[in-house]
């Protein structure tokens, strides 16, 4: 993802040069995939209400911490090929039927936050980061991503309704860029929220 900015920042530089007079933003949004998704969508309302660009800008850096992504991978093989677990550890992983807890967190960054065991643990660990950090105050617009894994989706979108009740749900399949790094069967939940 930081070659991504910075190739964009680089864009920038080179579109400034050609367009001097026009106003030409680059903004790390701090997400991935659905989750920046979920923040361009919102910035996207904030448009349709009348910000300019500089006040859209404005609002996206103060608001981009507040994108909680919560995804877990079904196998770790594809972890293993991008050099996020060792070879040992993708073998005790898949042993144990472990399927890491991970986020984006405040830099930007993957990280692993618990390694449940089967799917069911999984969920319930997506499910008790939402519980415990959901503030729907600027949205209530939850996404729910899966990496070909339909079914795993929906038992994960019904586990959410149940428990938050509020919730206006969004589904998306999850494209190949990043389900290259994560494999089928991963499971991605995604909030505004206070515990990113």
């Amino acid at each position: 993802m930081s070659g991504t900015i910075q190739s964009a920042r680089l864009c920038l530089n080179e579109l400034k040069e050609k367009y001097p007079d026009r106003t030409i933003l680059c903004v790390d949004t701090l997400c991935a995939s659905l989750g920046e998704g979920v923040l361009v969508q919102e910035a996207a309302r904030r448009q349709a209400e009348g910000f300019s660009i500089l006040e859209l800008q404005n609002w996206v850096v103060e608001h981009r911490q507040q994108v909680c992504h919560w995804f877990t991978v079904d196998v770790f093989d594809h972890l293993k090929h991008g050099g996020r677990v060792s070879s040992a550890a993708a073998v005790v992983g898949t042993a144990l039927q472990i399927k890491p807890l991970l986020h984006v967190n405040q830099e930007g960054k993957l990280a692993v936050a618990e390694k449940p065991r089967g799917r069911k643990q999984a969920i319930h660990a997506q499910l008790a980061r939402m519980e415990w950090g959901w503030d729907p105050q600027i949205s209530k617009t939850v996404a729910i991503g899966h990496g070909d894994c339909p079914d795993g989706a929906r038992q994960l979108e019904e586990s959410v309704r149940r428990q938050f009740p509020d919730a206006e749900i969004v589904k998306a399949d999850i494209g190949p860029i990043i389900g290259a790094h994560t494999g089928p069967g991963m499971l991605a939940l995604i909030y505004w929220g206070v515990n990113r």
